[in-house]
């Protein structure tokens, strides 16, 4: 009797542990199954070259969402950026989301610049104010065969 005591006790530590580890390996991968704390707003841009899922966003220098999903619109041939917002940070309706490059040949991010109006965008609404990413190889291409003429 004692023997299946301690069997049944070292099978809910068991158990018990195994859900701990499967916790909080779902917190730590920022998958977010246990609370919604972010929402979704669109950006289009003509080029995300560069940007990729997951990429982080910030607003005054500070990461406030990621990058969740980037789609091609044949249509129109421009990208369709969804980015995930925290619920905590309102985006006006003005605010200018812009592709940027942390460092010199860093990772490229989004930058939420605000806007002056006094309207907030919701959930599945769209930043109509976007700048893409400047390619530097393009930058430095035009300058050297524009400086030979």
């Amino acid at each position: 009797m004692k023997k299946l005591q301690t069997e049944i006790s070292v099978g809910l530590f068991m158990l018990l542990g195994l859900a701990c580890m499967g916790y909080l390996a779902i917190k730590m991968g920022d998958i977010g199954l246990f609370n919604d704390t972010t929402y979704n707003l669109q950006a289009r841009f003509v080029s995300v070259s560069g940007l990729k899922e997951g990429s982080y966003v910030e607003a005054a220098g500070v990461r406030v969402g990621k990058v969740s999903d980037i789609q091609f619109n044949p249509e129109d041939f421009e990208a369709i950026v969804i980015i995930a917002i925290d619920k905590n940070v309102r985006v006006q309706e003005d605010a200018t989301a812009s592709i940027r490059t942390a460092g010199i040949i860093g990772d490229k991010f989004i930058k939420i610049s605000p806007g002056g109006s006094d309207y907030y965008l919701e959930s599945d609404m769209e930043i109509v104010e976007t700048e893409p990413s400047i390619n530097l190889e393009e930058l430095i291409s035009k300058y050297i065969f524009e400086s030979g003429k």
